[in-house]
């Protein structure tokens, strides 16, 4: 079974904010296979969660502790259902990389985002794969957790839904397929896989 997490924020006020894509990507995997996210078992510290079942069975899970403390959730439920860090898959928010562009790695440091920073202490690990959502960085005067922080701009709205069902699509690869399946596909200078 592989087990993707989607790191954002709770509450209305952060719905449709950049540091949410990966909410916005668990939430369209979930409307894909009629899950419902309910909460995780009592064992699991604060997160929605929702089962695939069926020959390759899935679990997609939103934590609901904020995002500086996500490695909670996803390690709680790393233990209750016996993922292996591999079998993780991670999707997150880039302000390094232009909106729109996706980037998987098989391991990696938390470069600078708390919520990766979060899973990596609470795992005791780099070793999980991760799938980052180019959000863009915006103008550089501005604060950066004001940035990711803030709504799409007018401008990206057309291709906000395109992208959330990229990433969803890459996310489902890795389910399938794995890690090195996503990378070859959906990483800057990958070839279309269409």
């Amino acid at each position: 079974m592989r087990l993707i997490v989607g790191l954002g924020n709770p509450g209305k006020e952060y719905r449709e904010t950049r540091h949410n894509v990966g909410f916005m990507v668990v939430d369209e995997i979930a409307r894909r296979h009629n899950l419902t996210l309910a909460m995780a078992p009592t064992q699991v510290p604060d997160a929605f969660l929702a089962k695939k079942y069926g020959p390759e069975p899935l679990l997609v899970a939103k934590p609901l502790t904020f995002m500086n403390r996500s490695g909670d959730a996803v390690a709680g439920l790393a233990r209750y259902y016996d993922i292996v860090p591999g079998d993780l898959l991670v999707v997150v928010d880039e302000a390094a990389l232009p909106f729109g562009r996706l980037r998987a790695r098989p391991r990696g440091s938390a470069g600078g985002h708390n919520g990766l920073k979060s899973v990596i202490d609470r795992l005791g690990t780099t070793e999980f794969p991760r799938l980052r959502l180019g959000v863009g960085r915006g103008d550089a005067r501005r604060d950066l957790a004001d940035h990711v922080l803030s709504k799409f701009e007018a401008d990206e709205q057309p291709a906000l839904e395109e992208f959330i069902t990229r990433a969803a699509d890459a996310a489902e690869m890795f389910a399938a397929e794995g890690i090195e399946k996503v990378m070859n596909v959906y990483n800057p200078g990958a070839t279309d896989p269409d």
